[in-house]
């Protein structure tokens, strides 16, 4: 079944209800929540897509995401991504939110962030690998993996927000 998500326009003003691969294959705005991960020493969460996946099989990903429900804010698909994919229930804060132009389709995307404890049950369809890097280790694999498109600018936003806000 495809997903339902919503149409937006370049201020993020929902313009109707249409199908995912419809936005994608049309170019059509729409919202994907993110949210970046890290553990109580300020590692964060990094993890490699399944193979199978649809959309950047076997890349890296610095946030765990996807695309926003009808009516579903950035933070409640971003914590819903956090369920499911990482069988984990946490708190998420929205930090900021950018208009993506990279990857299959241009969306705004909201960048959450969380603190985990522990992760939960992964679902393997979805994530192949996962680990906790250093900032430095990060930066590093940053240049030498292949990584999905938004992860770059969304670890550049994140720095820069986390500087601008002192977030922990």
């Amino acid at each position: 079944m495809d997903e339902i998500v919503e149409r937006v326009d370049a201020q993020d003003r929902v313009l109707g209800a249409v199908r995912r691969r419809d936005a994608v294959r049309e170019g059509w705005l729409h919202r994907v929540g993110v949210v970046v991960c890290r553990d109580g020493q300020g590692r964060f969460l990094v993890h490699r897509r399944a193979e199978q996946l649809s959309r950047f099989p076997g890349h890296y990903e610095l946030g765990v995401g996807g695309a926003a429900g009808v009516g579903e804010s950035y933070e409640q698909a971003a914590a819903r991504e956090l369920r499911e994919e990482l069988g984990v229930r946490a708190p998420v804060c929205l930090r900021f939110r950018f208009l993506n132009r990279g990857g299959l389709s241009p969306y705004w995307v909201g960048v959450c962030d969380a603190v985990l404890a522990e992760i939960g049950a992964i679902d393997r369809g979805e994530v192949a690998w996962h680990g906790w890097l250093t900032e430095s280790e990060l930066r590093l694999v940053l240049r030498q993996w292949t990584f999905t498109p938004d992860s770059q600018e969304i670890f550049g936003r994140y720095l820069a927000c986390r500087a601008d806000t002192t977030l922990s």
